[in-house]
């Protein structure tokens, strides 16, 4: 899997790097940090397996919660494709290939991580419970491409600008009325990485399945 993931950051970055070659721009340079932040989830996500496998299973219970404020990082590059439009010199088609290239590649590392971060569940939580959180974990994950998308919060912020983060949060919590865009967003964005995330793991499933039966 490790190859896997340097191929696509790989090619992720050969794109951007013949975008910037042919039109002598760093107009998408952003898309690197952000596919590292994309990253970061999964990075905790590994260090808390390794704990829970190690025997230290609050330590890595304790590790899923930087997991957890990162995770909205791997899906919210799908947004990015909002700066879609044509820039000559570049073609309209190349910039859509790189747009998706960074998307898919930082959601693929949001569901390695939720399926790292599963396996340490399951040391604590029934499987239907750790599916169920599975659901919620999504929903919150709509929610935060909300904040990073509209209002323009990053993840880090709830440690630097704590009191102005909450407050944003709880004043759409307790009125949604009057932020229909907040729950909009957070339903359908969530609904989305819900059906794809069951779609990728049934895939992954009956592939292992065929596996093991050739075995």
């Amino acid at each position: 899997m490790l190859n896997w993931i340097a191929l696509a950051i790989g090619f992720c970055l050969a794109m951007l790097a013949g975008r910037i070659a042919m039109s002598d721009r760093t107009s998408f340079i952003f898309l690197s940090w952000n596919l590292a932040l994309a990253l970061a989830p999964l990075l905790f996500s590994v260090v808390a397996l390794g704990m829970n496998r190690a025997g230290w299973r609050y330590m890595a219970l304790l590790a899923l919660v930087p997991w957890l404020l990162f995770l909205p990082n791997a899906p919210y590059i799908l947004t990015d494709l909002l700066h879609l439009k044509l820039r000559p010199p570049v073609p309209l088609w190349y910039d859509l290939v790189m747009l998706l290239a960074f998307a898919l590649t930082a959601l693929l590392f949001g569901y390695l991580s939720m399926i790292c971060a599963e396996r340490v569940l399951l040391g604590v939580m029934k499987r239907p419970w750790v599916m169920l959180s599975h659901v919620v974990v999504l929903f919150l994950c709509g929610f935060g491409i909300y904040l990073g998308r509209f209002l323009r919060w990053n993840s880090w912020e709830l440690a630097t600008r704590p009191k102005s983060l909450l407050k944003a949060i709880a004043v759409r919590i307790l009125d949604p009325s009057e932020h229909p865009t907040t729950w909009m967003t957070t339903f359908l964005v969530g609904g989305l990485l819900i059906i794809c995330f069951a779609l990728t793991r049934g895939i992954g499933t009956a592939s292992a399945k065929r596996s093991r039966s050739t075995g």
